[in-house]
C-alpha cells in the first residue's frame, strides 16, 4: 500500500463487540494493492487503524467503507498529523451527549408529545428554519408547570462513552463546551454532571411557576453554535485544525463544517453526508479513537 502519512484509517465498531477480527482487517487490507502500512490495534475488537494510501481521500474511504459493507463498522479517515488531538471539543447536547430530546419528553406531559416530535424530527433534518420550529413547539408548552423541566431531567441518559469522552479530552487538556439548541435548564445540569468547562443554549421563559410558552432572545441555533466553536478556539488561541465538533441535526451542520474535525453522530443525512467523519455503530468514544486515543488511554470520571 503506497503511503499517504497525512491521513489514517480508522475502524471503529461497537465496544466490547469484537466486530473488528481478522476477517474484517483482511478485507480491508485486500481492498488496496500494497502492502498495508503501520496498522495498529487502538483497541482489540474495537478500533484499528491504518496509514491511508495515497489517492482522493473520499475514494480510498469509499474503497475501504465497501469492502467493510457487511461489518457494523464505521469507516472513516481523519488528518493524522500533529494536530490529531484536539484541543477543543464542541459538542452538541440532544440525541448526542443525552439520549431524549428534551422538548419532546416535555411534550408528553403536556399531551403534544406526537406533534412536537414531528417537528422536530423535520427541523433536526433541515425541512425547517430552526428558530420558528423552535417558537412552534415551545408554545405548545404554555401554561405548563416549570416543575416538570425536573422530572424531565430526572429520566434523562447519558449517550454511552459521553462520559469517557469528556473525561479524556479534559485530561488531555482539552477546553470542553456544550451547545445546544435546547434549554439552558438541561445544558447547566448535564455540564456539571460531565465536567464540560461551559455550556450555551436556549432559556424558556417562566411565568407563575408555569411556563410562558416562548424562548428568550436572541435564540441559539445553527450559526450561534458556529459562533461559539470559533470564540472558544480564539480565545483559547487555537487554529481550527486544533478543534472537533460532534452533533445529530442539520443545526450542527454550521459547526461541523468549520471544526477542524467534524463528526456526525448517529445523524440525520443531511449532517451525515457532509461531516468529515460519520459514526453510527460505535459510542461516543469513537471520537477518541479518531483523534489517535488508545483504549488504555482513557479517563473515567473526573
Amino acid at each position: 500500500m503506497s503511503r499517504a502519512p497525512s491521513h489514517a484509517i480508522v475502524l471503529t465498531g461497537p465496544p466490547g463487540g469484537g466486530v473488528i477480527d481478522d476477517a474484517a482487517v483482511a478485507a480491508l487490507r485486500d481492498a488496496f494493492p500494497d502492502p498495508v502500512a503501520r496498522e495498529q490495534w487502538l483497541c482489540p475488537g474495537d478500533a484499528w487503524e491504518v496509514l491511508a494510501p495515497a489517492g482522493e481521500p473520499v475514494v480510498v474511504r469509499a474503497t475501504a467503507a465497501a469492502a467493510l459493507a457487511r461489518y457494523p463498522i464505521d469507516v472513516n479517515m481523519v488528518p493524522a498529523d500533529s494536530f490529531r488531538r484536539k484541543r477543543l471539543l464542541v459538542a452538541d447536547m440532544e440525541s448526542t451527549i443525552i439520549q431524549q430530546e428534551c422538548l419532546d419528553e416535555l411534550g408528553a406531559f403536556a399531551g403534544v408529545q406526537h406533534q412536537i416530535s414531528g417537528i422536530t424530527a423535520r427541523a433536526m433534518r433541515g425541512e425547517l428554519d430552526f428558530e420558528a420550529a423552535l417558537k412552534e413547539r415551545v408554545g405548545l408548552l404554555k401554561g405548563l408547570d416549570a416543575s416538570l423541566l425536573q422530572r424531565v431531567y430526572d429520566q434523562v441518559t447519558l449517550m454511552p462513552g459521553a462520559e469517557t469522552l469528556v473525561s479524556t479530552m479534559r485530561a488531555g487538556g482539552a477546553t470542553c463546551a456544550l451547545v445546544s439548541g435546547g434549554f439552558t435548564f438541561f445544558t447547566e445540569r448535564i455540564a456539571t454532571r460531565l465536567g464540560f468547562d461551559r455550556h450555551r443554549a436556549n432559556t424558556l421563559e417562566v411565568s407563575d411557576a408555569r411556563l410562558a410558552g416562548t424562548v428568550a432572545s436572541p435564540i441559539l441555533g445553527r450559526e450561534a453554535k458556529l459562533q461559539t466553536l470559533r470564540e472558544l478556539a480564539g480565545a483559547n488561541g487555537l487554529q481550527a485544525a486544533e478543534t472537533l465538533a460532534v452533533g445529530d441535526g442539520a443545526n450542527d451542520l454550521a459547526m461541523i463544517e468549520a471544526a477542524g474535525l467534524g463528526v456526525a453522530f448517529r445523524a440525520k443525512p443531511i449532517l451525515a453526508q457532509r461531516a468529515a467523519a460519520s459514526i453510527v455503530h460505535s459510542d461516543l468514544t469513537a471520537l477518541l479513537y479518531l483523534q489517535g486515543f488508545r483504549h488504555h488511554e482513557f479517563a473515567v470520571g473526573r
